[in-house]
């Protein structure tokens, strides 16, 4: 499990507004912590598109693996445990996790 595949993940259960449902997600944390931690950093993706500020959109390609247009939820970044994560479909190119990681610097610092 590296940054920047796409797997799909169960999210429940959930509390609250958190998302669920079987869905895909990006891997966002750092390689050492993927390849030496029992969890990583993920945010879900959804095809419902808000267009929220920094929030990359992806659309499906051979590299992502996608089906549909999807927004990457930046805002519902978790830890998950691996044994949530069921299938890799893919993977998003370097500069969409850049944005991903400025994003979350921006929701931390402000």
């Amino acid at each position: 499990m590296k940054q920047g595949q796409i797997w799909y993940a169960n999210l429940n259960p959930i509390e609250g507004s958190e998302q669920a449902l079987f869905r895909p997600v990006v891997i966002v944390s750092g390689n050492l912590l993927n390849e030496n931690a029992p969890v990583l950093f993920c945010c879900p993706l959804t095809t419902k598109i808000k267009n929220y500020k920094g929030n990359p959109i992806l659309y499906p390609n051979d590299q992502n693996g996608l089906k549909e247009v999807s927004e990457v939820m930046i805002v519902h970044l978790r830890s998950l445990s691996k044994m949530r994560l069921n299938e890799m479909i893919g993977f998003v190119p370097k500069e969409t996790i850049q944005l991903i990681k400025l994003t979350i610097n921006d929701i931390l610092n402000y």
